[in-house]
């Protein structure tokens, strides 16, 4: 569909939701991580969908915010982990899809669960909580809301733990009891380590202490200079170093018949403040809108009853150049949240799904201040900030 300049329009080509380049679920994902890590493992009720060789002892760790193509513009900085980029994804040198929206809730879940959002249901920043009339922030987990009646899915961590595999996450003692850990990342043994180094020590001393073996571990302070200072940044840059510390910390400690993943929940992209639209500031896109949910770059939409069509109308018109703009249904046939959505699921979806293509935001200044400030964002399907490493090493 296109607009001329008779129709009040700079002449411009809207967006076809169904040419959005959806996650590779099923084949090359995060969700597809720890099944073909626990069937490797040799836990039955588990298929290998990525091309990665079995191990006895496999440690995963995660880097909250290390995009694959942000690692690929850094190797000065990054020296150890871009030595490995030729073994992402079983040597094949490409890439993970990380999922929609590329956020760190929906991302932890994928990996946790093995599931992709239309399953276990964490399908942004935030939600609507269906006939509740308010959102839900799935990373905070606020409002309160029931953990196992939210995600009733088990974790591959709770499987493989029942299984017989020695099984442990190892992370800050303050996401020991958190919801999130509770619906994305529980089973076996939680170990609390402070510091990157206690818990790159720690994990790989659970791997030495078991024969069969699976240690999940995770660090955060690069996503948290991304979104304070931006990617494009000495911060950011320096934390990425540090980061390349602990992974070949890590690394050096791994004991015979071990493999060690190094992976991440999103990119990042720095968008300018020009280049930032403030829903709370524009009538036109807020006409009809009861709630604005998920993040900047990806945003579910919820109309108030019977405006629907013209949300998703004005949204397209105003939108549509710069972001791919979809109905729920359209979004969902499109494969953006996998390949099928639980009936539970279903309306946490907004009624119009919105995912930045450009190097633009819609910021919410008066209701999301914090966010609306950060310089680095993510959430939807560019490169930069879907594709996610693969990083293997092998002891």
């Amino acid at each position: 569909m296109s607009f001329a300049p008779s129709d009040g329009y700079d002449a411009f080509e809207i967006l076809d939701p169904a040419t959005a380049p959806a996650p590779a679920y099923g084949s090359g994902s995060l969700c597809d991580l720890l099944p073909s890590v626990a069937a490797g493992l040799g836990v039955e009720g588990f298929a290998a969908t990525l091309p990665i060789a079995p191990a006895d002892r496999v440690v995963v760790f995660l880097v909250d915010g290390l995009g694959w193509e942000l690692l690929l513009r850094h190797p000065e900085y990054a020296p150890f982990l871009s030595s490995l980029a030729g073994s992402s994804l079983g040597g094949t040198g490409r890439p993970l899809t990380a999922g929609f929206p590329s956020t760190t809730a929906t991302s932890l879940a994928s990996v946790g669960t093995g599931t992709p959002p239309g399953l276990h249901g964490l399908a942004g920043y935030t939600v609507a909580v269906p006939d509740a009339g308010y959102l839900m922030n799935q990373l905070r987990w606020q409002p309160p809301t029931d953990p196992a009646a939210w995600q009733p899915y088990p974790t591959v961590f709770e499987r493989t733990h029942a299984a017989g595999v020695a099984t442990a996450q190892v992370s800050s003692p303050l996401f020991a009891q958190t919801p999130l850990t509770r619906v994305a990342l529980s089973g076996g043994t939680f170990l609390g380590r402070t510091t990157g180094e206690e818990r790159m020590d720690q994990a790989a001393a659970w791997l030495a202490e078991h024969d069969r073996a699976l240690v999940y571990t995770y660090v955060s302070e690069l996503d948290g200079a991304g979104h304070r200072f931006g990617v494009d940044s000495d911060e950011w840059r320096m934390t990425l170093d540090a980061v390349d510390r602990l992974a070949r910390r890590l690394a050096e400690q791994l004991p015979p018949r071990s493999a060690m993943y190094v992976t991440a929940d999103h990119g990042m992209i720095d968008i300018a403040p020009e280049d930032r639209i403030d829903f709370d500031e524009d009538w036109e896109l807020g006409a009809g809108v009861a709630l604005l949910g998920g993040e900047g770059r990806a945003r579910h939409v919820y109309a108030v009853p019977g405006a629907a069509a013209d949300v998703y109308t004005v949204w397209s018109e105003v939108l549509g150049d710069r972001m791919w703009v979809a109905t729920r249904d359209e979004a969902i046939a499109a494969g953006w949240f996998g390949p099928a959505v639980d009936e539970r699921v279903y309306r946490r979806i907004g009624d119009v799904v919105a995912a930045a293509r450009d190097d633009v935001a819609i910021i919410a200044s008066r209701n999301e201040p914090g966010e609306s400030a950060m310089v680095g964002l993510h959430g939807s399907m560019t490169p930069v900030e879907q594709f996610v490493p693969l990083l293997e090493v092998r002891a």
